[in-house]
């Protein structure tokens, strides 16, 4: 049986991934646990005491704030905020998977194709799409340095889709949801079908790849 560890397990994706997953689940919170990926304290305290190695470590964190409709709007304390969630938080959780990973275990963080520079048209979102570029480039140094190392290793980042959760409702807009459960479904169909050599890119919920 997988041992599986997923942290940010209280959110709407994170309660489904945990809820759809198969195997030995450990769940890691900041309503249960108080984990707080904003602060290094709390992020080593909680992870320090976890007992590896896990075959499965899904990292479901993060936080939109207020998306800018226009540079103009650019507020820093907001933007570091959300970079701090987004990027610097999943990178201090990150420093602990060399020793909670199993040398042939899979990592999947949950990015958005938002992050994607090469994928982007219509500009906007400005601190959200620059913290999820930086939590892309995290993960994919992750991946270089995990191969060298656990060397079945697989880390990638993973867009979920639009899912229906009270982090996305005053935002979907026109943009078709899909269902926690069913977001969950598709999210561990793809980390369960990738292979090493995919290891450090970027996926959607269907296993294609995203431009960076």
């Amino acid at each position: 049986m997988d041992k599986i560890l997923i942290i940010g397990a209280s959110g709407g994706i994170g309660a489904a991934l945990a809820k759809a997953g198969q195997g030995d689940i450990t769940t890691v919170s900041r309503a249960a646990d108080g984990f707080d990926v904003t602060d290094p304290a709390s992020v080593d305290r909680i992870l320090d005491s976890l007992l590896g190695p896990f075959d499965r470590i899904i990292v479901a964190v993060g936080v939109l704030g207020v998306p800018e409709k226009s540079l103009s709007a650019i507020d820093a304390t907001t933007m570091l905020h959300v970079m701090a969630v987004n990027a610097v938080g999943p990178a201090l959780i990150l420093r602990h998977v060399p020793r909670l990973l199993a040398s042939d275990g899979r990592v999947a963080v949950l990015s958005a194709r938002v992050g994607s520079i090469g994928d982007n048209a219509i500009g906007g979102w400005h601190s959200y799409r620059a913290s999820k570029a930086a939590l892309n480039q995290i993960v994919h140094g992750a991946a270089i340095e995990l191969a060298r190392t656990h060397k079945g290793s697989v880390c990638v980042a993973l867009h979920p889709g639009t899912v229906a959760t009270p982090f996305t409702a005053n935002y979907a807009g026109r943009h078709a949801t899909v269902a926690p459960n069913q977001a969950a479904v598709n999210l561990w169909g793809v980390i369960e079908g990738l292979t090493p050599a995919q290891t450090g890119g970027f996926f959607d919920y269907s296993g294609a790849g995203i431009p960076w």
